[in-house]
């Protein structure tokens, strides 16, 4: 079994990709309209700031969430007790960015926000009747200028030899948000779990868009859409030189939406937040 790619200039993309997130809880989409000259970008200038000591200047803080978060307090996955080997930065609308890496973080942000809105209006417009009416108002109006959709750029460095038994890049998790839209990474390792426990490769063609389903998604639907455990597996043999970057954009509704009754998006954030030990 694979993943499919669906051509998001198709006549029938919508359908598609929402039948592929239906069953997989992933989308993958090729020809999409963000352009990967400015993901290279990044990926590039990127990597050089995670090799550079300019990152500790901008180390996170714990009230805005924004800045650099070093191995050191890496995230413990959900039901794990052994950190991911990764560091990353988060930037969200009014946090700070590295001056010389700021425009192409900043437009790429603009530009797949924009995109997102109009995969969930796919996702909106694709579900059954029932379902729409669980969402208290659009997919696409709930993360509207949203100042909680966060980008974060992901560095897995260089394996070592030297990691923590049982320890990889990411553990096993499903993502807190309505959906996470991710370029293909410069390196594979990205799964996702199968019904059946078994795991499936993510497709890492360069130039492809990667769309997930995320907690929060599930929670509005009624478990319509489901959530989908996802992970970063260690590289191997030569592989196992290389850095990993990823820039996944976590869409984030605005904190008053309401999800379900139990829930409204702040109240899930929250909870979730004090779960991974970040709060």
């Amino acid at each position: 079994m694979q993943l499919p790619t669906v051509d998001y200039k198709a006549p029938d993309a919508a359908a598609q990709f929402v039948e592929s997130l239906r069953n997989t809880g992933f989308g993958v989409l090729k020809n999409h309209p963000i352009p990967q000259s400015l993901v290279e970008s990044i990926y590039k200038n990127w990597q050089d700031f995670f090799n550079s000591e300019q990152k500790q200047d901008f180390l996170f803080s714990k009230d805005t969430q924004d800045g650099y978060f070093p191995p050191s307090v890496s995230e413990v996955a959900k039901g794990f007790t052994i950190k991911d080997i990764k560091e990353y930065f988060h930037v969200y609308p009014k946090g700070r960015v590295p001056a010389q890496l700021e425009a192409d973080v900043r437009e790429y942000y603009r530009l797949a926000s924009e995109f997102a809105g109009t995969l969930l209006s796919w996702v909106q417009a694709e579900a059954p009747a029932d379902v729409r009416a669980k969402f208290s108002i659009d997919l696409k109006d709930m993360i509207a200028d949203s100042e909680q959709t966060l980008l974060r750029i992901l560095h897995y460095p260089p394996m070592t030899g030297d990691e923590e038994p049982g320890a990889i890049r990411a553990a096993a998790h499903g993502d807190i948000n309505l959906l996470t839209v991710l370029p293909a990474s410069n390196e594979p390792g990205l799964q996702v779990q199968k019904t059946d426990g078994g795991w499936l490769d993510v497709p890492c063609d360069f130039g492809s868009l990667i769309i997930n389903i995320g907690d929060m998604l599930q929670e509005a639907s009624g478990g319509y859409f489901p959530s989908t455990i996802h992970r970063v597996i260690n590289p191997t043999g030569k592989a196992s030189t290389k850095s990993r970057i990823s820039l996944p954009l976590f869409l984030h509704p605005h904190p008053d939406v309401v999800l379900s009754e139990r829930y409204t998006a702040d109240s899930y954030l929250q909870e979730r937040l004090r779960e991974l030990g970040v709060k």
